[in-house]
């Protein structure tokens, strides 16, 4: 389909767009009055607080709005980081008469997606629905009552115009049409991912998740590692499943291709070769050219991921990795509070002043030459500044396609010499660097993906013992306590600026109750364990649905919506039910509580079908999978010298067992009876029964991988 031709009946729901950026328009923009999303405090709401479209905030208000008016809606959704996004405002959002055909014709919302992910699931669906496919930008169009009729992604400005004359005009012609095709789409919505309730008794097999691996080998590309084809995504939670699946199952092949996937990963231009950190994906398969955007979630989960393959392999470069992106996380995204913000834009202004994707982050050989003089040709070796490295214009990124002994091997340099010369290198270009335009902070809190840096955190000093990383986990948890845990023990969603005011969802429960279970492993402080099942026993009261089996995404208090949508499949971030599972099991056995263990079971039963059938999507409840089909182990840890023992089994990677430990004498299910005084003991357990204690961690470990 042509970009131009848009279609101006109703074939033109199931339009699908692709098209490629079209000239600026010269149209006058009016940035002088400020909408109503001027009192919002999501970074990218506030970006179009001057667009002369009168755009509002999500809420009951502006649908009601829209009902009294009986005008269609424009429902907007994107993200601080997102580049289309951007170009769509430039193009659009800030020109005179597009703004006026939708201030004259509709009711237009925006919705950060991040803020709101519910009402980014509902829209997704449509869209995807529609087309086949979605992304950020999102654009519906829907009636009064929030029910979608038509929806796509970017669109250039001409489509735009053309959509929303097309859209207003048959709403007003022959409104029975639109009507009636927003209800079968709805309909559509709530019966998309929908899982029912599996009662048959399964085994989960160590042989049958041997053949669901067999089948999630055939997408992975050994060569350059992650999935195979192009735009390739890190994907922790896969390499993580992988990870562990490997160890437990002795499987080379599938260890080999974790060190390969991670290796290419560190090595491209998806990390930051200076400034260190991940960015969200790389538009090629060899990670050369990365979509800029950095997001704290993938850096959090990536920090985990390469803490616990260091564990594994003892591969130097995976700790260095570790050590430059927390190094990177800290620069950019803390705050005061011990809260991290959620991500860097992907543009930022160019020696012209002009927006431009990835201008922060590229050299030209002119510029790399007077800075590195005579130590140019060894750099331009080691980051390819060559046609490899070539992104486009004369910009390079920085990609390094050799091993550092493979580079040491070909260049007349000693180990130290060259040690000493990439730090100075990545010293010098960092302060030229900081120097240049920076991209935009998306200074918002959400509490889902600082659990994931609580989380990063516990795993980097559970494997690094760096007392500021426990120190670092700690005041995150504070704050999530103070902040975002209120009095019933529900959770907000978000934070800025000193105010919470967004209800938590699903995920935020889910990675927060799995952070805090962590960070009692890690210290043996019984307060976390306490606030994980306070949380728990919160979400199972409002989110759970006792028909599916399964996890809304959204509270049972929440209101305005069309559809309570559940999430299962793992993405880029393991889906809240997955996650919620694991903390089921996890605690199940921690109180001895047969409800969570039965609910954990009962939730991998209902998408065993489909795990089966798309192993790729499921990465994280293939972990569960794990705690079923292999051995599976309770260590307690009990007696004076608790915390050095802890240490000490720290030292060793194993993904199959859950910790309990104190000094003292404790009332916890696992550690009842345990306690000798003047003694410490290690008990590796198997539902509650017990080996002969031991004394060494290393004994203990030889108990658990005999």
């Amino acid at each position: 389909m042509r970009c131009n031709n848009i279609i101006g009946s109703v074939t033109l729901f199931f339009m699908v767009v692709s098209c490629s950026q079209q000239n600026k328009s010269n149209d006058t923009i009016n940035l002088k009055k400020s909408n109503d999303l001027i009192n919002e405090t999501s970074p990218y709401l506030l970006q179009h607080a001057y667009n002369p479209v009168d755009w509002k905030p999500w809420n009951d208000a502006a649908l009601t709005l829209a009902k009294k008016q009986d005008k269609l809606i424009v429902i907007s959704i994107g993200y601080s980081a997102c580049h289309w996004c951007h170009v769509m405002e430039e193009e659009s959002f800030q020109n005179d008469s597009v703004a006026a055909l939708m201030n004259q014709n509709f009711i237009s919302i925006k919705v950060d997606r991040e803020e709101r992910p519910d009402i980014d699931q509902i829209y997704m669906s449509a869209v995807q629905l529609m087309t086949g496919s979605g992304g950020w930008p999102l654009n519906c169009i829907t009636l009064p009552d929030g029910r979608p009729v038509f929806g796509g992604t970017y669109f250039t400005k001409q489509q735009w115009t053309k959509i929303l004359e097309d859209m207003s005009r048959l709403y007003k012609e022959d409104p029975d049409k639109v009507i009636a095709y927003a209800k079968k789409l709805t309909e559509g919505i709530k019966n998309t991912n929908l899982v029912e309730i599996n009662n048959e008794d399964l085994p989960f097999k160590k042989e049958q998740l041997k053949r669901i691996v067999k089948d999630y080998k055939t997408t992975l590309d050994f060569k350059d590692g992650g999935q195979k084809n192009a735009p390739k995504f890190p994907m922790p939670a896969n390499l993580s499943f992988l990870l562990r699946y490997s160890f437990q199952n002795s499987d080379k092949e599938l260890q080999q291709y974790i060190t390969t996937s991670l290796t290419k990963l560190a090595n491209g231009g998806i990390y930051d070769q200076i400034g260190g950190g991940f960015s969200r994906y790389s538009v090629d398969e060899r990670w050369h050219v990365p979509h800029f955007e950095k997001m704290l979630y993938d850096n959090a989960q990536l920090v985990s991921l390469y803490s616990k393959a260091y564990q594994f392999t003892k591969n130097e470069s995976f700790k260095t990795v570790v050590e430059e992106t927390l190094d990177f996380i800290e620069a950019e995204f803390e705050q005061q509070d011990g809260a991290f913000y959620s991500s860097l834009d992907a543009d930022s202004k160019n020696t012209e002043g002009e927006l431009q994707e990835g201008s922060y982050y590229v050299w030209t050989q002119d510029k790399l030459k007077s800075l590195l003089a005579e130590d140019f040709n060894l750099f331009k070796t080691y980051y390819n500044i060559n046609a490899i490295g070539k992104w486009e214009k004369d910009n390079y990124i920085l990609f390094k396609t050799k091993t550092d002994k493979a580079f040491l091997d070909t260049n007349n340099i000693t180990h130290v010499e060259f040690v000493s010369k990439v730090k100075l290198w990545k010293s010098k270009l960092l302060k030229i660097r900081n120097e240049r335009n920076r991209p935009r902070t998306d200074d918002k809190t959400l509490t889902s993906w600082n659990a994931l840096m609580l989380e990063a955190y516990v795993d980097a000093y559970r494997v690094f013992g760096k007392k500021i990383y426990l120190d670092k986990a700690i005041k995150i948890a504070e704050f999530i306590k103070e902040h975002q845990i209120k009095q019933d023990n529900s959770l907000f969603h978000n934070y800025k600026d000193g105010k919470s005011t967004i209800d938590g969802f699903s995920e935020d429960y889910a990675h927060t109750i799995s952070a805090y279970i962590e960070l009692y492993q890690a210290t043996f402080n019984e307060q976390w364990l306490k606030l994980a099942n306070d949380l728990m026993h919160y979400v199972t009261t409002h989110f759970f649905n006792k028909e599916t089996g399964m996890f809304h995404f959204t509270s049972s208090t929440a209101t305005n919506l069309i559809a309570r949508k559940i999430e299962v499949l793992d993405n880029v971030i393991s889906s809240s039910n997955s996650v919620l599972a694991n903390c089921l099991f996890k605690l199940g056995h921690y109180n001895a509580n047969k409800d969570y263990l039965n609910k954990a079971k009962q939730m991998l039963s209902n998408v065993n079908n489909d795990i089966e059938k798309a192993p790729t999507g499921y990465s994280n409840w293939l972990n569960l999978y794990l705690n079923y089909s292999n051995p599976y182990y309770e260590v307690a840890i009990s007696g004076k010298d608790a915390y050095t023992k802890l240490r000490e089994l720290d030292a060793f990677y194993i993904p199959n067992i859950l910790i309990s430990g104190s000094t003292t004498a404790s009332n916890t299910p696992l550690l009842q009876n345990k306690y000798i005084e003047d003694e410490t003991y290690l008990y590796v357990c198997t539902n509650g029964t017990c080996k002969l204690p031991v004394t060494h961690a290393l004994k203990a470990k030889e108990q658990i991988l005999k």
